[in-house]
């Protein structure tokens, strides 16, 4: 407990409180308090499928940034205290660090034990959704010969030095997105592209920005040209209601993130019920629905544009003691240095 004490005191939570809050229901009996880094007009929905069959439930949901649900998570669990029944963070890192330093309490049911060991660690952490991380494009700007299926695609883009891509090109700043550290690291391990990847955005002044639907509005007012390392759940949302938005999984490979559940140490049972139900098969379809789940076959019936083989080409990020690593101080203040000198100008 004295590191999470420690770093309760080094990450204070930001000035601002949550982005958002909203009251689910209207049951007197048990109130429900939940906190996440999903977007409410993403999840309200299946919260909404939640209430439906418990009139004696209300939930209060929280949509949080992940450096601050960390923060926030970890000096409560220092205190001694649980502000929340359920924790999901696409901050799956993070969450990994909050178990470790014995943050979460223990749930077991024939739903958590279902989950195959890459989504369930120490029954204590869940993996709920499936998205891949995507490379998102105008389709009136982009030429279809333009159009990047790999990382190898965007470093040709790129490469030219009067490149039309120069400075229109975005991804998460790893600093202000807790999620776009996660991606950025696992590409650094998982890809031979990675280093001509930073040295490229740093040469064409690609941006660094937060968050999702920033980059997102970006690229569909042409703002930017093309993102990399979007969610998926977040880019088809979007592209379902805007048709100048194309989504890639890209070919070489896909990471695929499955946001992390935890049920903070000494929160009350409401939070195991909410828990069961997102990975019942009812939560589940109402995940699909959200896309929340993206099947990388392309059966969900969304925009998403895949390779004809997709076996090959899925990377999903796990849930270990290996994620750790991106938390040990030294790795992070290289890597962040590194990436600074990619992105100057942020």
């Amino acid at each position: 407990m004295m590191r999470a004490l420690l770093l309760a005191l080094l990450l204070p939570v930001p000035g601002q409180a949550q982005e958002l809050t909203q009251h689910f229901g209207t049951g007197q009996v048990q109130t429900i308090v939940f906190r996440s880094t999903t977007d409410l007009s993403v999840l309200a929905p299946v919260i909404e499928s939640f209430i439906a069959t418990r009139p004696n439930v209300t939930i209060t949901y929280e949509q949080w940034g992940s450096n601050a649900l960390y923060s926030l998570t970890a000096q409560e669990c220092a205190a001694g205290q649980a502000g929340a029944d359920l924790v999901l963070s696409s901050a799956v890192h993070q969450m990994v660090e909050l178990v470790n330093e014995g943050c979460a309490r223990p749930w077991r049911s024939s739903l958590t034990a279902a989950l195959p060991d890459a989504l369930r660690w120490r029954d204590e952490l869940w993996g709920v959704t499936d998205e891949p991380a995507v490379m998102v494009y105008n389709r009136d700007l982009v030429p279809p010969g333009d159009i990047p299926r790999t990382r190898f695609d965007l470093l040709d883009l790129l490469r030219p030095s009067d490149s039309p891509y120069h400075g229109r090109i975005a991804t998460y700043d790893i600093e202000e997105s807790g999620l776009g550290y996660l991606l950025a690291f696992a590409d650094s391990v998982q890809a031979t592209t990675f280093g001509g990847l930073m040295e490229s955005f740093g040469r064409s002044g690609a941006v660094a920005t937060c968050c999702s639907a920033e980059i997102i509005d970006a690229v569909a007012q042409g703002e930017y040209l093309i993102a990399y390392n979007v969610l998926g759940s977040y880019a088809l949302a979007r592209a379902a209601q805007d048709t100048r938005l194309g989504v890639v999984a890209p070919s070489d490979y896909t990471l695929v993130l499955s946001r992390a559940a935890m049920l903070p140490r000494g929160s009350a049972g409401g939070g195991a019920d909410l828990l069961d139900f997102l990975l019942s098969p009812e939560g589940r379809r109402e995940l699909e629905r959200a896309l929340l789940i993206v099947p990388l076959d392309g059966g969900d019936g969304t925009a998403l544009e895949t390779p004809e083989a997709t076996q090959t080409i899925r990377r999903p990020i796990e849930l270990s003691p290996a994620l750790l690593i991106l938390l040990d101080t030294h790795k992070r203040a290289l890597f962040r240095a590194r990436w600074r000198d990619s992105f100057p100008g942020r």
